[in-house]
C-alpha cells in the first residue's frame, strides 16, 4: 500500500479538476513508499476528511485487493470501488484502535479508507470491532462494517452477516450477502437464496453473485427466474454468470432464449459466454451461431463466436466462416478466425485462407494461427504469398508457424534462411528442427470476460 496522504493533500488543494483516477495518471502508484508508521496513517485519514469522492475512490483502489471479484455493492462513497492487488499491512494495536474509531466518523472518505486499511489486518480486535459496528444504530456504519467483514473474510462473521441480510437498509443487506460469498461458507446459501427475491436490485445482484460463488445448486430455479423476469439488466447479467458457475444442462435453454430475446446487450453477451462455458450441445450452438451472425452488438457477436470455438462443434465451421467473411467488426472477424482453429477440422475454409490478406494484422495473425492448427497443405501457396508480403512481426511469425505446421518442405524453408529478417531466419531454423519448437506461440485468444 502506498503512502497516499501527501498525494491526497496535494490534489485536494490543487486547482485541477478530478474526474477520476485517469485525471492524474500513475499518480497513486508513485507514492512515496509503504505505510510504515502511525503518523502515516493519521496523516492519510486527516487528508481524507472532506476529500472529493473521485479522489477518495482512487486512494481506495490502491489500498485493498478484490481480485477476481466485483467490489462491495455499497460503500461509504456511494459508488463501487474496483481495487487492485496489494499486500496486507502491519498495524500496531494503537493503529487498529485509531482506524476503528475513525469508522465512527460520518465522513464517507474517512470511512472508506479506514475500513479498507483495517480490514487488511487479520486480528481479533478488527473482527470484534467490525462485528460491534454491524449492529450500530447508524445504517451507513453497519454497511461499512459489512464491507470490512467481506474484505477480511473471518469465518466467525458468517452468522452475524446472515442476520444482517435481513437488515432494514438495502446497503447493509447487499454488503452482508456479498461478504458471505467472499467468506465462502456454504451454510450461507439459504440466506443468499432468500436475498435473490429482495426488493432492492442491488441486493438481488449481490445475492446472485454469492450463490454463484458458493455453487448453491438449489438456487437454480430462482436464478433462471431472475434471468427471465428481473427488470434490472445488471441483475439478469449476474444471474447468467451464476448459472454458469453452478453448471448443469437444465438452464441451457433459458440462456439460449435470453441470448435471443433479452433487450440488454450486456445480458446477451453474458449468456453467450455462459453457453460456451457450459458446452450445451446443438441447441446452444445454433443459438450462438444466430447471435454471432445477427446480433446488433459487436461484443455479443464476438462472445458468441468465441463460445462456438470453445464448444468445438465442427459442424459450425461453415457458419463461422461466413461471419469471418462478412462481419463489419474487426474483433469479431479475428475471433471467428481463432474459433475455426479450435474446431478440429481437416480442411481450411476459403474465408480463412482469404483472411491472410485482411488489412488488419491482428486478423492475419489469427487466420495464420488457425491455419497452423488445421495443417491443410492446400493453404501453403496462400501462406507463402502472405509471408512474402507481410510487414507485421506477429503476423509474420504466425504465417511461418502455419507454413511449418502445414507441411512446408525443407527446401522451401531453406530458402527462408536467406531472408534479411533475422526473425524469419530464426523461425525457419526452428521449423527445420521440428514443429514442436514453435509451440505454443502464437496463441491468440479473445479478450477475457470480467466477473459481472
Amino acid at each position: 500500500m502506498k503512502s497516499l496522504a501527501p498525494l491526497m493533500m496535494m490534489l485536494i488543494t490543487s486547482s485541477l479538476p478530478i474526474v477520476g483516477c485517469a485525471s492524474s495518471p500513475n499518480a497513486l502508484a508513485s507514492g512515496s513508499g509503504a505505510v510504515s508508521s502511525s503518523q502515516d496513517i493519521r496523516d492519510l485519514i486527516e487528508a481524507a476528511r472532506g476529500a472529493p469522492a473521485a479522489l477518495c475512490a482512487c486512494a481506495a483502489r490502491s489500498i485493498w485487493n478484490s481480485w477476481g471479484w466485483s467490489d462491495a455493492p455499497a460503500s461509504p462513497l456511494g459508488q463501487p470501488v474496483s481495487s487492485h492487488p496489494r499486500e496486507r499491512v502491519r498495524l500496531s494495536d494503537e493503529d487498529v484502535r485509531f482506524l476503528l474509531t475513525s469508522l465512527d466518523t460520518p465522513d464517507p472518505c474517512v470511512r472508506e479508507l479506514a475500513v479498507r486499511i483495517v480490514a487488511s489486518v487479520e486480528r481479533d480486535e478488527v473482527v470484534n470491532g467490525l462485528l460491534e459496528r454491524l449492529t450500530a444504530p447508524d445504517s451507513s456504519l453497519r454497511m461499512t462494517a459489512a464491507l470490512g467483514l467481506g474484505l477480511g473474510e473471518p469465518r466467525r462473521a458468517v452468522d452475524p452477516l446472515m442476520r444482517a441480510t435481513r437488515d432494514d437498509a438495502a446497503g447493509v443487506r447487499a454488503n452482508a450477502v456479498w461478504a458471505l460469498g467472499r467468506i465462502g461458507d456454504r451454510k450461507a446459501g439459504g440466506a443468499a437464496i432468500i436475498a435473490l427475491a429482495d426488493r432492492s436490485p442491488m441486493v438481488r445482484q449481490a445475492a446472485a453473485g454469492t450463490v454463484g460463488h458458493l455453487e448453491t445448486r438449489n438456487a437454480m430455479p430462482s436464478l433462471t427466474r431472475l434471468l427471465r423476469e428481473d427488470r434490472v439488466a445488471s441483475v439478469r447479467r449476474t444471474a447468467a454468470w451464476a448459472i454458469t458457475q453452478i453448471g448443469g444442462e437444465e438452464p441451457i435453454q433459458e440462456l439460449a432464449t435470453a441470448l435471443q430475446k433479452d433487450p440488454d446487450p450486456t445480458v446477451r453477451e453474458m449468456c453467450a459466454w455462459a453457453l460456451g462455458e457450459l458446452s450445451g450441445g446443438r441447441n446452444a450452438s445454433a443459438a450462438l451461431l444466430t447471435a454471432g451472425k445477427r446480433d446488433e452488438n459487436a461484443d455479443v457477436r464476438e462472445t458468441a463466436v468465441w463460445s462456438l470455438g470453445e464448444q468445438g462443434d465442427a459442424s459450425m465451421v461453415k457458419g463461422i466462416a461466413e461471419i469471418l467473411e462478412s462481419d463489419r467488426d474487426a474483433e469479431v472477424r479475428g475471433t471467428a478466425a481463432w474459433a475455426i482453429g479450435q474446431l478440429g477440422v481437416d480442411s481450411a475454409p476459403k474465408a480463412l485462407i482469404n483472411a491472410l490478406g485482411d488489412k488488419d494484422p491482428k486478423i492475419r495473425t489469427m487466420a495464420a494461427w488457425a491455419l497452423g492448427e488445421i495443417d491443410d497443405r492446400s493453404a501453403l501457396p496462400a501462406l507463402r504469398t502472405a509471408l512474402s508480403k507481410e510487414t507485421h512481426d506477429h503476423a509474420r511469425k504466425a504465417e511461418l508457424r502455419a507454413l511449418i505446421h502445414s507441411g512446408e518442405s525443407a527446401e522451401e524453408l531453406t530458402h527462408l534462411l536467406e531472408s534479411e529478417d533475422p526473425e524469419v531466419r530464426k523461425t525457419a531454423i526452428r521449423g527445420i528442427a521440428g514443429h514442436s519448437a514453435l509451440d505454443p506461440w502464437p496463441w491468440p485468444q479473445p479478450r477475457p470476460r470480467p466477473f459481472p
